[in-house]
């Protein structure tokens, strides 16, 4: 998955939302919960399932809401061995 437009993420007590957006139209509408993931782009899955297609194997299931979880400005993920890289900027 690519995605290089605006975005929102949401922080709520059960999930975290993400939201991507390209020309007024979302393109992502992602929860993220603690056992899967769902989306209007796809069925909901397990996390495990969800890392395994769009990661790798080796990733933990929490490491997506992990991620879109933490305060920072700038998020970078940089997995070389399994040539993925992840960025996220906050305004």
């Amino acid at each position: 998955m690519k995605f290089y437009d605006k975005g929102f993420i949401f922080n709520y007590d059960d999930y975290t939302q993400v939201q991507i957006f390209s020309a007024g139209t979302a393109i992502l509408d992602m929860k993220i919960y603690e056992d899967r993931v769902c989306s209007s782009t796809f069925k909901c899955e397990k996390l495990e399932i969800f890392n395994a297609k769009n990661l790798h194997k080796s990733y933990k299931k929490e490491f997506l809401r992990e991620l879109f979880n933490k305060n920072e400005k700038e998020i970078i993920h940089r997995d070389r061995k399994n040539r993925i890289l992840i960025k996220i900027k906050k305004d």
